[in-house]
């Protein structure tokens, strides 16, 4: 938060940028940019599947010069922070259309708007998102004025999309610098405990392990790196491929890597001392959040099979 690239403030910042209006910019993305206020952002909901993001049940519903909104959200990353101003909320707008993926669209809701409720901060694995933890919240009647709407009304897949892009290679490079951190935690432990008369850092398996370790973290780096310069070079449509496939990486890795930090600190691990029962929790939310590691394994696959279908 301190550098201004935290969740989801980076992809709400990029979705306004993108998709907003004039307007839209004035009022929140110029706060945003200037670490002034803080956002939220509402699109996974407890009753459906949301891998699948054409489940969304939310209410979009016009009613004059206003969109009413009514639906049930969880996971809203941001809404618990005393300086959220602003959330982006997706839900349906068009329910009985043909194509399901126009069906939705994304608005703008003022967290004080009447009618957001606040049900409970939800945990991961029992730590709270940092700092406050992920709001579950109730959307009850809630009026907003029918220019809040993001880019019009059935665009709301296409800005998911063009959002949880960028957004995923975000959550990569974060969770790289938390296992970077274990990696050093898991080091500096090794070279300082005595196990059988031998410091572990002399002991073969955990040499081994170390070796792995860094093999498999820079290669998750390096990877995620790729995929920032492809989507620098030929945009962010040109390297969903790679986007896909370091989010499938970087997490799985992560886990693997912490894990075997907390293996090697030994008790104090599995408490809050060295804070790797966070960095766990952080890395295994992130095989689901943002997408879980079986659709993008799909969507790689597709992706590698098209080169060999006719054209």
């Amino acid at each position: 938060e301190v550098c201004n690239c935290n969740a989801p403030d980076t992809g709400n910042m990029e979705t306004l940028c993108k998709y907003g209006t004039a307007e839209q910019k004035k009022q929140w993305l110029e706060p945003l940019l200037a670490g002034e206020i803080r956002s939220g952002f509402a699109m996974t909901e407890p009753a459906v599947a949301s891998s699948d993001a054409t489940n969304i049940e939310c209410s979009i519903r016009r009613d004059g010069d206003d969109y009413v909104i009514n639906g049930r959200k969880w996971f809203t990353t941001g809404g618990m922070r005393e300086s959220c101003r602003i959330l982006i909320v997706m839900g349906k707008t068009d329910p009985d259309n043909p194509d399901r993926h126009r069906r939705q669209s994304m608005i703008l809701v003022p967290k004080d708007t009447p009618g957001v409720r606040i049900v409970r901060s939800v945990t991961t694995l029992g730590y709270p998102e940092f700092p406050f933890g992920e709001p579950e919240i109730v959307f009850e009647d809630v009026r907003v004025p029918a220019s809040n709407i993001l880019l019009g009304e059935g665009r709301g897949f296409e800005i998911a999309q063009g959002r949880l892009g960028p957004g995923r290679i975000h959550h990569c490079m974060r969770i790289i610098g938390a296992t970077e951190r274990a990696l050093e935690a898991m080091c500096r432990r090794s070279l300082r405990r005595t196990a059988f008369h031998k410091k572990l850092a002399e002991q073969g398996v955990w040499r081994e392990r170390i070796a792995d370790a860094r093999i498999k973290l820079d290669q998750a780096r390096f990877l995620t790196l790729h995929a920032a310069w492809k989507m620098d070079v030929a945009g962010n449509k040109a390297a969903q491929k790679e986007i896909a496939m370091i989010k499938v990486v970087a997490p799985n890795i992560a886990c693997q890597i912490i894990d075997q930090a907390i293996q090697l600190v030994g008790g104090a691990g599995v408490t809050d001392d060295h804070g790797l029962g966070w960095a766990y929790a952080m890395a295994r939310t992130l095989r689901i959040a943002d997408g879980p590691d079986e659709v993008h394994r799909n969507h790689i696959a597709k992706l590698e099979l098209s080169r060999y279908l006719a054209p």
